[in-house]
């Protein structure tokens, strides 16, 4: 079973920048692909973003694309969420999961997730 845990969220102004980190418990994670997915209060999960276990693969949801950059770490065990231009409505809960296969953008799809941490993002 691989355990995730998420940092980095924080209070930030709009416009601003913050790098959110998510470390896995197992070297397995290398074989795994890793998403990210955020949930703000009232609303469903989202998707944001996916990276295959090579970093060859890589998709974004429609709402941070060109902001948002995702990346990882298989020696480190570790994953990145690079958020720039923050918006207020990228205020949120931010998930880290990982799911088997070569790539993966459905929340159905990943197995195991971390607790989240919060971003939150003052106009």
């Amino acid at each position: 079973q691989v355990q995730l845990v998420e940092s980095g969220g924080r209070l930030v102004q709009a416009g601003g920048s913050l790098r959110l980190s998510c470390v896995a418990s197992d070297r397995t994670f290398s074989a795994y692909t890793m998403g990210w997915f955020r949930q703000a209060p009232g609303k469903e999960r989202e998707f944001v973003a996916s990276i295959s276990w090579s970093g060859s693969v890589i998709y974004y949801g429609d709402s941070v694309k060109g902001r948002f950059t995702i990346s990882r770490d298989n020696a480190k065990t570790e994953a990145y969420l690079q958020m720039n231009s923050l918006k207020p409505d990228d205020t949120a809960v931010y998930y880290c999961a990982v799911a088997p296969g070569i790539i993966a953008t459905m929340e159905s799809e990943y197995g195991y997730w971390g607790q989240g941490t919060q971003v939150t993002v003052s106009s």
